[in-house]
């Protein structure tokens, strides 16, 4: 049986007069992308300029006149609106459009719930939508709580409200809970992640390209490759963790995490704040940018949700990515310790990302030249502090020894072997640690 497309109209209102037109734009073809990721087809795209709303049509009464008179020739299904309506403005648009009417908001919890597959997933979903329905309890139980003041006038209609916002609200305490148990078997596991290996997140806007990312870096580095990403948007909701290999010997874990738009609905981001929390176990943050779409809005959309979540204090590394479908390199990112141009589809200056991540790590690669007296336990114990790389003698009673460490580990070792058992240590590559 064949699946009916949805037929979509969207709705852009330009209100802020600093919006340049290339921006307004792109938030206008963001909102398609966001219906077609719900599964609609988008037959038209209507656009008013004005500077404040309509209290009760969000638009002006002339060109809701106008979209009637053309929806009315044709069979659309839903008009969705790029931006956030009131109940009452709802009613009104349904009853002069002829169709059912959504906002922006309404749109991606339809894309959540869609995406969502784990039960954690499906538990912060439904959590949002309920308290996105809870102030939008409307109909004839409203009306008849609003007749007027003293005897008789709180009908039936008013219990049936107040019941249903009672059930409403013992439900999402219900899913609280519930995910409150998920979210510290998480925590617990975070916690073990944390003593072992250093954590990486990938964060972004959606689409940008993060589960593409972890799927090359996975198999360039990892054991077990990641599932390649797909061209869509929210394509991944739950955190996603798969361990690396960087640096001489050791290893790191990296997150995909869910992805970002413009003005997410806040009670998205408390829903799934325990999922974007995981960024604050991270030890750096990778911000994959799409380097062939308008960068401004999106980098202010991510950078607004980690300030939102408290995770603004990470050192954050930017890869610009998709850049073999750039026509230019976009300029650096100042809010970041280091800006890398590449992608992740090609491999395009991959080697350079993962070398950046090492070294913000300190798992980079720092040798050292060690001379101590000659002994037969001696290049023994040289091999307790990393890596040996050569091994000679420098005259009958010392030998010298070049060892690999990582950075990180690089005053430990100097300590050992300066303090403790007295060789002279010299620098060969790299700085020391700092």
């Amino acid at each position: 049986m064949t699946e009916t497309t949805v037929q979509s109209v969207v709705i852009g209102c330009r209100r802020n007069p600093s919006e340049s037109e290339q921006a307004f734009r792109a938030r206008l073809d963001e909102l398609v992308g966001l219906c077609e990721a719900a599964g609609g087809q988008v037959v038209e795209a209507f656009v008013q300029v004005r500077r404040s709303v309509d209290a009760g049509l969000y638009l002006g009464s002339g060109k809701v006149a106008e979209m009637a008179q053309w929806i009315a020739e044709r069979e659309v299904d839903v008009v969705v609106f790029d931006g956030e309506l009131s109940p009452g403005q709802v009613r009104n648009l349904e009853a002069q459009l002829g169709c059912r009417v959504i906002d922006r908001t309404q749109l991606i919890l339809d894309i959540f719930a869609l995406r969502a597959r784990s039960r954690e997933g499906r538990l912060q979903v439904e959590i949002a939508q309920l308290q996105y329905l809870l102030p939008r309890l409307t109909g004839r139980g409203v009306e008849m709580s609003r007749l007027g003041g003293g005897i008789g006038t709180r009908g039936p209609g008013e219990t049936k409200l107040e019941t249903d916002r009672r059930r409403i609200r013992q439900r999402i305490d219900h899913l609280r809970a519930a995910l409150k148990q998920i979210h510290t078997y998480r925590a617990t596991q975070r916690s073990k992640r944390a003593k072992s290996v250093p954590v990486v997140a990938l964060v972004g806007y959606t689409n940008a390209g993060k589960s593409t990312l972890l799927q090359r870096w996975t198999a360039d580095k990892g054991t077990k490759p990641a599932m390649q990403g797909q061209d869509r948007l929210f394509d991944t909701l739950q955190p996603v963790a798969r361990k690396v290999r960087c640096g001489p010997t050791a290893d790191i874990v990296l997150l995909d995490t869910v992805g970002f738009v413009q003005d997410l609905p806040h009670l998205l981001v408390e829903a799934f704040r325990a999922t974007l929390e995981e960024v604050l176990a991270a030890d750096l943050i990778v911000h994959v940018v799409d380097g062939a779409t308008p960068l401004q809005q999106r980098m202010s959309a991510t950078y607004n949700v980690l300030q939102e979540i408290h995770a603004l204090d990470k050192p954050v590394i930017t890869f610009f990515n998709k850049m073999d479908l750039a026509l230019t390199p976009p300029p650096p990112d100042m809010r970041a310790v280091l800006s890398l141009h590449g992608s992740a589809a090609t491999g395009l200056n991959m080697d350079a990302l993962y070398a950046a991540v090492e070294r913000q790590l300190g798992l980079d690669r720092v040798e050292l030249v060690v001379r101590g007296p000659t002994s037969s336990v001696l290049s023994v114990e040289f091999a307790k502090l990393g890596a040996v790389v050569d091994v000679r003698p420098v005259d009958d009673a010392h030998i010298e020894a070049t060892v690999a460490v990582e950075r990180r580990s690089a005053r430990n070792v100097l300590q050992w072997m300066v303090a403790d058992r007295g060789f002279d240590v010299a620098w060969k590559e790299g700085l020391p640690p700092s």
